[in-house]
C-alpha cells in the first residue's frame, strides 16, 4: 500500500513516536512523506521514504495529485486543530481530496492506530469496499 506521512509542526514528534511504534508494520508499505516530516521520521526510524516538497511548499498539493490519480492507499495527516496554519487552503483541499476519491484518512493519532492495526492484521476488506464504489463512480 501507498502511504502518505505528513505532520504539522506541533504533531511531528507525534509523527516520529508513531512511525517508530509501527515501524514494523509500515516498512512492509511504500511510504511519501512532506519534506521535513519525511526527513525527521527517516532520520529517527530508518525507513526509507519518498519525500515531496515541505507542505507550505506544496508538499501537500504533491500528495493531492497522486490522491487525484488513485495512486495513494491512505493518508495518516497530525493536524494541529489548535494553530492557524499558513497552507491552511491546501489542507483542506488535501482532506477534500482524500473524500472524493475515497482514501481513508487519519487526522491524529487515535485513528492512525486503527488504521494501522488493520494493516497488521492485513485486513484490506474496506480496500475492496472502496475499489468497488470508484468502479461504480467511473461506470
Amino acid at each position: 500500500m501507498r502511504i502518505a506521512l505528513i505532520a504539522h509542526d506541533k504533531k511531528k514528534q507525534d509523527l516520529i513516536q508513531f512511525s517508530t511504534a509501527y515501524k514494523e508494520v509500515l516498512e512492509k508499505h511504500e511510504l511519501f512523506a512532506t519534506g521535513t516530516t519525511g526527513l525527521k521520521i527517516s532520520e529517527a526510524t530508518g525507513l526509507q521514504i519518498h519525500r515531496f516538497q515541505s507542505g507550505p511548499l506544496g508538499g501537500d498539493q504533491e500528495i493531492g495529485a497522486m490522491i487525484a490519480k488513485d495512486k495513494m492507499d491512505m493518508v495518516l495527516f497530525f493536524r494541529d486543530p489548535l494553530t492557524a496554519q499558513p497552507h491552511e487552503p491546501d489542507v483542506s483541499a488535501l482532506i477534500r481530496l482524500c473524500d472524493v476519491y475515497l482514501v481513508p484518512l487519519a487526522t491524529n493519532m487515535g485513528t492512525a492506530e486503527i488504521l494501522i492495526h488493520g494493516l497488521e492484521r492485513g485486513d484490506f476488506s474496506w480496500r475492496e469496499i472502496i475499489q468497488a464504489r470508484k468502479g461504480g463512480q467511473n461506470g
